[in-house]
Order: C-alpha cells, then structure tokens, then sequence
C-alpha cells in the first residue's frame, strides 16, 4: 500500500499543537515493523528536512511552490490529482481541493463551534468549511478525543462508524528528565527565590487567560500566597487584551514566550500548580506533560480535559475564577493531596504513547483502503 501524508506541519518551526502531533506521528511510523510493509510519500515544501532518519520506504516529495500561501489547496491538490497514492494522510484536517476518494483526516477540535468569538472571521469560516467538506469527502476521520468524535456528530452530523479515537502520545521518560544545564536560562526569567504556578499553552483568550489572570489575583490579594504566575507560550488570538490586563494586574506576573522542549521540561518539573483552566480543548497535551513531570494539575471540567487528565487532575468550572483560585489553594496547602494528584497523574499517562497513536493510526489508514 502507498500512503502520502502532508509533512509539511511536522517541519514547522516552533512545534506546538499540531505540528507535534504531525512530528511525533511521522516519527514513529518509521519505528513500526509493521510498516515495513508499506510505502509512505511525505509531501514537503522545497528545502524541508527531517531530524530523525527515514527508512527506504519513506520517500520525500518536495512540491515547488512559489507563493508562501495555498500550498495544500492548490500544489498538492495538483499533485493527487496527477498521481495519487492510495491512500492520502492529512494529519491537520484540511483535505485538498481534487483529493482522492480514499483519503484520511485528523480533526484536533472544535473550538470555534463553541466560541466563535474568540476567532477572527475569515478563519472561523475556513474551518467550518474545511471541517464539513472532510466530513463529507474523506474515507475516515481520526478525531484524537471521544469528546471530538461526539462533536463532529453533533455540529456536522458525521457517521460515528467513519470515526476512529485516536489519543495523543506521550514520551513519559522524556518529560520525567530535567537537563540542569537549562536551570539558568530559564529561572533566569523569573525570581529564583520564589515559587510559581505554570500555565503552558497559546497565550490567547480562548485559553481562558483572562480567567486565569482573575483567579491569580485573588490568590495573591485574598489567600496571600507567595507565588509568581508564569506563562509559558506564544502570544495567540487576542493577545493584545490579555497584555493589557497583564500590566494593569501589577502582579508578579512573567511571559516566557516560546520555550524549547528541554526548558519546558525544566518549567514543569519545578512548578508548584500546573493552572489550565482552558474553555476548550480538542485533547490537551499540555496536561499529560505536566502529569508525567508531577506537577499537581487544576485544570477545566470542560472538554475532552476530564476523558484525557482521568483522576490525576482537580476539576473546576473555567467561568468562576473564584472556584480556580480556592481549587489552587487547597493544591499548594494540602501535602497529601499534592502527592495522591502527582501518583494519579503519573499512573493515567501510562495509558498514552506515540508508538500507540502511529499503531491506531496505520490500522485506520489499511481501514480506510480495505473498505474502498
């Protein structure tokens, strides 16, 4: 069998969301010996180069392309309507004009059917349409929650039968490894001598960052704690509302922008209270990394959150910021219920793992062709 898949996102610089998942998947489909058996095309941008070593098998297609926009739409959907494989892979959701019958799609969420406000118009509108023509075009969906699965059902009337959950990975070792040689670079950005609770994710509102700041200040002025609030992520939809809340706080408050793997490992096994009071999440990696470094978590009860943190988290409701700031509280007083949350965080990412997802994910692809 022949699989094309768009690498394109894999090979983005920084890796968040999506593209991790792209990478981490690609990455360990060359692991599988049961992929052995089949041929896998990466479509590429020119000049694009994988980290880790391909196998024969997988061959790199680079697909010039002059313009930095319609790659997909317009290049690759060139490019399966001369050859296609067959079977066509499109881990971040969006299907190609021309692409084959026999085609699968990842969808990652939908964010925007619950909270359009907190995307700008023209990108609302590309994804819902993007979404239904998936729905309606493509052989399979992978959808990486059931909590997704019910959604694609309920907002796009989806067959639940063309629906396979499949989870995000999780390197457990990786996250649980803390490299002392980043001490420096990062607690640099924030006072050595204080401790801190770690947000990590997209800075932008429909993180619920506004909530989160709320919450914050009602620690410091009400509960008195000694704490820094940090956040660790690029600035996202609505930015610039959520600075200016950051500076009329006055809190001890730090932006650390991006931050590399290694000292995202570093944040997360320092920090006191992992805070992830997101209004919605497709699967929510941010959680699962802070399990597996044993971070106490409060995250949202919202979501596919509950399906994925399992019992290693405490829940509360992301509109009552009052609820969040007492739920990090009680985490930061109570040593007991500090270590029972790191013990079932540890135990729950046990359930999750990249090679697992690759597995699922090329049983759904021979699926997807065997049913044709």
């Amino acid at each position: 069998m022949t699989i094309g898949i768009n690498a394109t996102a894999a090979l983005k610089q920084p890796r968040t969301g999506v593209e991790q998942y792209t990478y981490q998947l690609i990455k360990h489909l060359t692991m599988l010996p049961e992929a052995r058996k089949h041929r896998f095309l990466l479509y590429v941008r020119p000049g694009s180069t994988f980290d880790f070593s391909l196998p024969d098998n997988f061959i790199v297609k680079e697909l010039k392309w002059s313009l930095p926009i319609f790659w997909t739409q317009v290049r690759l959907a060139w490019e399966m309507w001369r050859r296609p494989p067959e079977i066509l892979f499109i881990p971040v959701h969006i299907l190609p004009l021309f692409a084959p019958k026999n085609s699968v799609v990842t969808i990652h969420g939908l964010e925007y059917e619950y909270f359009p406000k907190h995307y700008p118009w023209l990108h609302r509108w590309y994804l819902r349409w993007s979404t239904r023509r998936a729905v309606k075009h493509a052989a399979k969906i992978i959808a990486i929650s059931e909590c997704t699965k019910q959604d694609l059902v309920k907002f796009y009337e989806a067959a639940a039968k063309k629906i396979e959950v499949v989870y995000h990975g999780i390197d457990i070792e990786k996250h649980k490894f803390q490299n002392p040689n980043y001490k420096q670079n990062t607690n640099s950005k924030i006072q050595k001598d204080k401790p801190y609770i770690l947000y990590l994710g997209r800075v932008e509102t429909k993180k619920n960052i506004q909530g989160l700041l709320d919450a914050y200040k009602i620690l410091k002025e009400e509960y008195g704690v000694p704490h820094q609030l940090v956040l660790a992520g690029v600035p996202g939809y609505g930015y610039q509302e959520i600075k200016l809340k950051i500076e009329n706080c006055k809190l001890e408050i730090k932006e650390l922008g991006y931050v590399t793997e290694e000292e995202k490992r570093y944040l997360l096994s320092n920090a006191d209270v992992f805070l992830f009071p997101s209004f919605y999440e497709g699967f929510g990696l941010p959680v699962l990394e802070a399990q597996a470094a044993g971070v106490p978590a409060v995250i949202s009860l919202t979501s596919c959150l509950p399906e994925v943190a399992g019992e290693g988290a405490l829940y509360v409701n992301p509109q009552n910021s009052a609820q969040i700031a007492e739920a990090v509280k009680k985490v930061i007083d109570d040593s007991v219920l500090r270590d029972r949350l790191r013990q079932l965080g540890l135990e729950n990412t046990r359930r999750f793992s990249w090679e697992l997802c690759a597995k699922k994910t090329l049983e759904a692809l021979k699926d997807a062709c065997e049913s044709l």
